[in-house]
């Protein structure tokens, strides 16, 4: 800025222009401004605006308006001094000078492509812009892409290289090969056959690539539609229609390829998550640490299940993100609702940190929120006003209550979330007492029972002896949004009962505004997928 303004001044000077009076401009012009003593005062000062008219249309010319612009909803993903939130074999990757480093030497190759991979979530609709630079050998950054043995990713690649001719390509990795050549457009049927459209020349594209140097990469996935952008440039476009082939999702990662001694590196990373295509919904559940004995609490195995049955539905994109609050700085982004199955109470993460005040700004664009079990308890003081605006209700310590018992739900109102769900029987953890508004506007109760008085272990509770108690609730947010309240779920063992797992199923869809088949979400558990990825809690 200092040159610039010293390019400035010189710039008034030449036009006649004089500088402005004061004691900054004077200590100015002792470091090296051209005027030894500043105008006369009260002289020339109504024709300095013009100075200021120079020195903002030069700055302009020197940045672009659009280039902030540009940026927008871009988060970054590399922290510029380590591999925090990436693996890869720690033989061949390392941060050198700011920058990802992937290097292989004649003393040191790697028997196979190897990749480092961004750990922190699953990438589905997105932008993807980053700096990359090349000495010999091949590169690529994977998207959408699955992770076969360790360090080993097969899928969407970006490629680029030191050579001449695979720089922008869209290569799938240890699958269909090239999909579009520099400078094509292509459509690949449901078939798998290639339409392809030659609209650039490729000659041309890669004079426009720094040899040896740093080159801007973009990438764009929005639905089947894939985009590859160097320096600016359409490398490569591709419209994928083989629904059976095709990756919708999956992990990013970057790649060092086999071969002759080569080293490739990566700054600037940055990832912009964008709404889901074609009227996709994406839903993004989140489960908490390990708590509590085996068999309680499974929030990761519960999660787990709860997805698998989610992925076997159209239009929806399941992501999930395990043992604790997201490290993905992007990863609510883009969802169209949210699952918080986890410990609550005072340890509950969504009032760490800044994260309520992250929340409620999703809430205020009407994403919708889902709470199960011990979730949706939170301190009265902090976090109890954001539940009871955001699902309409909340666990207040001392008020609320929460004992073990056979809650019998005789009947359920007609409602989206209880579509195909049939009256049922079954014991849990379950919470009454629910701290709702004194109007309850708009709540709508979905499970209800009433539990034994025995239980009614608050003086609250016991003021309402023999009265049937809401455990499940549903609302319709002023701000567009919905909201889903679940007191049960303790037992992991529930998630194999039908009717138990389809309303929570059925809420996800409701809360993200999608459509509920008519008989409700039909999923099957087994008894042995019951059993898979317990939480290990010792004793």
């Amino acid at each position: 800025m200092r040159c610039l303004l010293i390019s400035l001044t010189k710039d008034a000077d030449a036009f006649g222009l004089p500088l402005p009076p004061g004691e900054g401009w004077r200590e100015g012009v002792r470091s090296g401004f051209p005027h030894p003593n500043p105008f006369p005062k009260g002289q020339g000062i109504a024709r300095w605006p013009l100075v200021l008219l120079a020195c903002a249309a030069l700055l302009l010319v020197a940045k672009p308006r659009h280039a902030l612009a540009d940026d927008e909803g871009f988060r970054p993903i590399f922290n510029g001094q380590n591999l925090d939130g990436w693996d890869g074999n720690p033989k061949f990757w390392s941060v050198e000078d700011g920058a990802i480093t992937g290097k292989t030497t004649a003393d040191n190759p790697t028997k196979g492509n190897t990749f480092l991979i961004w750990r922190q979530g699953p990438v589905d609709d997105f932008e993807l812009r980053l700096s990359y630079k090349i000495v010999g050998g091949n590169s690529g950054i994977q998207y959408r892409s699955q992770e076969g043995d360790k360090w080993v990713v097969g899928g969407y690649q970006g490629d680029f290289e030191a050579g001449d001719t695979f720089s922008g390509i869209l290569y799938e990795e240890r699958g269909r090969g090239i999909l579009a050549n520099r400078g094509q457009k292509v459509v690949v049927d449901k078939n798998g056959k290639k339409h392809e459209t030659q609209v650039a020349d490729s000659k041309q594209l890669q004079a426009n690539i720094k040899k040896e140097d740093w080159n801007d990469y973009e990438i764009t996935a929005q639905g089947n539609h894939l985009i590859h952008k160097i320096n600016g440039k359409l490398t490569a476009e591709l419209t994928d229609d083989q629904v059976d082939k095709r990756a919708m999702t999956g992990i990013l990662a970057l790649q060092l390829h086999a071969g002759p001694p080569m080293t490739v590196q990566f700054k600037n990373i940055r990832l912009k998550r964008t709404r889901l295509a074609d009227g996709h919904r994406k839903i993004v559940m989140v489960a908490g640490t390990p708590s509590h004995g085996s068999g309680a609490h499974e929030f990761n195995a519960g999660t787990m299940l709860l997805k698998k049955c989610l992925d076997k539905l159209p239009n929806v994109t399941a992501a999930a993100y395990y043992n604790g609050w997201p490290a993905d700085p992007t990863a609510f982004d883009n969802a169209d609702t949210i699952l918080l199955y986890m410990d609550g109470g005072g340890g509950h993460p969504v009032i760490q940190r800044n994260r309520l005040a992250e929340i409620d700004q999703l809430m205020k664009k009407g994403i919708g929120l889902c709470c199960a079990h011990y979730a949706v308890e939170v301190p009265k003081e902090k976090g109890g006003p954001d539940l009871t605006k955001w699902i309409g209700g909340y666990y207040e310590t001392g008020y609320s209550i929460n004992p073990h018992w056979d809650a019998s739900f005789k009947s359920l109102p007609k409602h989206p979330v209880t579509s195909g769900v049939q009256p049922f029987s079954i014991n849990d953890e379950w919470y009454y007492n629910i701290r709702f508004p004194e109007a309850q506007s708009g709540i709508e109760p979905l499970l209800s029972a009433a539990p034994p008085d025995s239980t009614r272990g608050t003086e609250a509770a016991r003021s309402h002896p023999g009265r049937v108690e809401v455990v499940a609730w549903a609302v319709e947010r002023a701000d567009g949004g919905r909201g889903f309240g679940f007191t049960g779920g303790h037992n992991h063992v529930n998630w194999g009962n039908d009717n138990f797992r389809k309303l929570v199923l059925n809420a996800l869809l409701w809360t993200a505004k999608a459509e509920i088949p008519i008989d409700g979400v039909a999923s099957t558990v087994t008894p042995e997928e019951l059993t898979q990825n317990l939480d290990p809690k010792g004793k």
